[in-house]
């Protein structure tokens, strides 16, 4: 028994050529918003590339693009099939086309939904990857003369005014790295010295900030040394006083930012979906609809479409027995070969005989 089998009059399989060629530019212009918002997802991971540890989110982006040009070549297709439907005689060439046509389409728009599932599955991904990633930025914040590494404070003060973040988890991170170069330390100094010298690792390390932790709408000046001692600035309490430095740590600032970009695709890859399947189940109809037009001579009868000619248990039945078949054949075509060499083996021996 057929699957959703509904009945089309002439002027009612008409009706849906024409919607369906309508809602095909539809889903054509949405495959290309996908693919535009696959470039914009790339392209704001590509500028915090510096400060990422690996590219397992990059494939959120390359999805998107895959699928939208993808998807806008399947609806120039599918309105070219909704045109030729309105011509009888025009439509059987696509009769052995269409049904490899359904299966790719199929295949590149559940990549849709894949893509919108990873969007949320990877986030511990890439929070782990901004905090190794920042980790490393913030090491290497004072290595301005290193090759490789020269543009990474640069990379870092912006991430921190740009975002309003300071450090990997809080503004503390940066009391445990070296992040002023050694030549801008006075080494006859005796402060510089025993500081260095208290460390194990004969680190420079201060209860201090870069300046790009400064949090302008603070009222008071910036402070940016000496953040632990209170004696060190007039009426300052650091326990009980809010700080003038931003409070979020960068990683934080910008998982929030890239879930906030793929929480607004999300729904937008969801509804582009959702045209697309519409696009495809009306084709199915319309294909199996047409199907029966063929060989008759009034083209105006009413015809029944269908999504599957039998049900879901006999179609996925065929199409299991159709595979294996495919694979039993494989093998036995596969055999012949790897029996050669046995077949060979008596003509060498007659050979050795009769030598």
């Amino acid at each position: 028994m057929a699957l959703l089998k509904i009945k089309f009059p002439f002027q009612k399989r008409v009706r849906l050529a024409q919607g369906l060629w309508l809602l095909s530019w539809v889903a054509m212009v949405s495959g290309a918003t996908t693919f535009a918002l696959g470039v914009f997802l790339k392209t704001e991971l590509f500028r915090r590339a510096e400060v990422m540890h690996n590219s397992d989110i990059h494939i959120v982006p390359n999805l998107l693009m895959v699928v939208g040009l993808t998807s806008v070549g399947i609806n120039i297709c599918a309105g070219k099939v909704c045109q030729d439907s309105l011509d009888a005689s025009r439509f059987p060439r696509w009769k052995n086309i269409l049904t490899p046509f359904f299966c790719i389409s199929l295949f590149f728009t559940s990549l849709l939904l894949v893509a919108m599932i990873l969007s949320y599955a990877l986030q511990p991904s890439l929070e782990e990857s901004l905090k190794v990633g920042l980790k490393n930025g913030i090491r290497f914040y004072k290595d301005t003369d290193t090759p490789g590494r020269c543009f990474q404070k640069e990379t870092i003060d912006h991430l921190q005014i740009e975002f309003q973040c300071c450090g990997n988890t809080n503004y503390r991170d940066w009391f445990e790295v070296q992040w002023v170069n050694n030549r801008y330390l006075d080494f006859t100094s005796k402060e510089v010295k025993d500081r260095i010298k208290s460390n194990v690792d004969g680190r420079y390390l201060v209860d201090g900030v870069p300046f790009s932790c400064c949090n302008p709408a603070s009222p008071r000046p910036c402070i940016q040394y000496h953040l632990l001692d209170n004696t060190a600035h007039y009426n300052y309490e650091y326990q009980s006083e809010e700080l003038n430095l931003y409070n979020r740590g960068c990683r934080q600032a910008l998982v929030n930012y890239y879930m906030g970009l793929m929480n607004t695709i999300g729904p937008g890859v969801l509804s582009v979906f959702l045209i697309q399947m519409t696009v495809l189940i009306g084709l199915r109809y319309l294909q199996t609809s047409m199907g029966a037009v063929e060989g008759q001579e009034n083209v105006e009868i009413e015809t029944e479409g269908y999504i599957l000619e039998k049900g879901v248990k006999e179609t996925a039945k065929e199409l299991k027995e159709k595979v294996m078949k495919l694979f039993q054949q494989a093998q036995v075509e596969a055999a012949p070969p790897a029996a050669e060499p046995e077949a060979a083996a008596p003509a060498e021996k007659a050979d050795t005989a009769s030598s």
